[in-house]
């Protein structure tokens, strides 16, 4: 047992020291930072504050304008020519003309520097809801108050229940559900198959390095096998947690740094989406620190706690990667290159590659189809994840964790007896009959 102790250090202690696993532990969550960081910055870069001066030649569109945090109309009643110099002067950021006549509904928005990417689609939403309540007016007689109460009552509002065996309901938010199920199956993918393949070429470079000669002379192949597939394993357990810890730092970093970059934007978005979707009264401008604050109703909508649903997702992440680099492993050890070994892993990858194209069409959660792929070892890493915040029953959860725990006991004894023979076989392609022969052997 010293000796597999020593396999595993040698094996963790190799890896962290290399430039690689620095510079991938600090560049991902660096990444992942920024593409959050990235687009709220720029979008408060180009959603500024803007004067438009209006100018209306039928002059039904004065004063009918609402004013935003971040957008002030303001009407002057000067000519088309003065205003665009104002503008040129930098007194406003554009002007919008509406053109008189029977082109009403039609206007030209001069601007001498280029305004924010939203100006347009604002002006646009605000003129339509403006030409709809005259149309009412006009030329349907409808009275603007009446309607509003017709709208307002009449109004329709479904909410996503889920019954359970003991018929409590819950409330959930079905395409939250979707959306996280897939991302932690995502990435389960991905560091499976990066770590797993770790093992498998570092067995081939000792193989090929005639230094697996010397290593097995001293320490048993199973336990030089088991040593490199749970050293590997705490690499990137270590390696996750610190990219996660550094992620929650930055981000919390440069909330402090910059305390209003997420609260405006999240404040201006509430904004618009209030406006769109009360086309015809006014909107509500004044946004309170309380209505920002949606992540814990999100998290209300998971049948599983969050603590659960995190607990499985290390689970099923580190017992998917110890089936398949067992596996990988044993392809490691009967081949002399890596084009030989791809040859041997594609059957084997290949149920983890089905289980995350058919989670990635967005399958049904509930379907006999996804049942039966969270069932089955190979593919319950992926598929089980993405079931698990829509939720699912428990005795299909602890089904699916014996099973993968079973499995993972059963590859681990097939890469033991392959790796016995494998690892000093030289010079020959190895077809999987030759796997199934070493495996038969004693």
């Amino acid at each position: 047992m010293n000796k597999v102790f020593v396999i595993i250090s040698r094996e963790f202690l190799s890896r962290i020291k290399k430039k690689s696993f620095i510079i991938t532990t600090l560049l991902f969550p660096l990444m992942l930072a920024v593409l959050i960081i990235l687009p709220i910055y720029l979008q408060s870069k180009t959603d500024r504050e803007c004067t438009i001066y209006v100018l209306d030649d039928n002059d039904y569109f004065i004063n009918k304008f609402q004013n935003t945090s971040k957008l002030h109309f303001q009407y002057p009643g000067e000519s088309l020519s003065s205003l665009k110099k104002r503008c040129v002067a930098g007194e406003c950021d554009a002007v919008l003309h509406i053109l008189g006549g029977s082109q009403g509904n039609m206007a030209n928005l001069y601007f001498h520097e280029e305004p924010p990417l939203s100006l347009k689609g604002n002006i646009t939403e605000q003129m339509d809801k403006v030409m709809f309540d005259k149309t009412l007016v006009d030329s349907l007689h409808i009275d603007l108050k009446k309607f509003n109460v017709i709208k307002e009552t009449s109004r329709c509002s479904v909410s996503t229940l889920q019954i359970d065996e003991a018929g409590h309901e819950q409330e959930r938010m079905v395409e939250l559900n979707r959306v996280v199920g897939l991302f932690c199956g995502i990435f389960i993918y991905f560091f499976i198959f990066m770590y797993a393949n770790q093992v498998m070429r570092s067995a081939i470079e000792e193989k090929s390095n005639r230094i697996i000669e010397i290593i097995v002379s001293s320490v048993r192949p199973f336990q030089f096998m088991m040593g490199k597939i749970v050293g590997v394993a705490f690499v990137g357990i270590v390696q996750f947690v610190i990219q996660m810890a550094l992620v929650v730092v930055l981000l919390f970093g440069v909330q402090v740094a910059a305390p209003k970059l997420f609260s405006e934007n999240v404040a201006e978005t509430t904004e618009v989406a209030a406006m769109n979707t009360d086309a015809f009264g006014a909107a509500e401008t004044t946004i309170s620190a309380s209505q920002t604050d949606v992540f814990g109703d999100i998290l209300s909508f998971y049948t599983f706690p969050f603590t659960t649903i995190m607990a499985l997702f290390f689970f099923y992440f580190l017992f998917g990667y110890l089936v398949y680099a067992s596996l990988y492993a044993a392809v490691g050890s009967a081949t002399d290159n890596e084009t030989d070994s791809a040859q041997l892993v594609l059957p084997i990858s290949l149920p983890l590659i089905i289980s995350l194209i058919v989670t990635t069409m967005q399958v049904s959660p509930d379907s006999a189809l996804l049942r039966w792929l969270s069932v089955i070892p190979f593919t319950s890493p992926i598929a089980m994840m993405y079931r698990i915040p829509s939720g699912v029953p428990l005795w299909e959860v602890l089904l699916s964790v014996v099973l993968l725990v079973a499995t993972f006991a059963f590859c681990v004894w097939i890469a033991g007896r392959v790796y016995r023979i494998g690892l000093l076989t030289y010079g020959k392609k190895v077809t999987w009959k030759d796997l199934a022969k070493w495996v038969r052997e004693k």
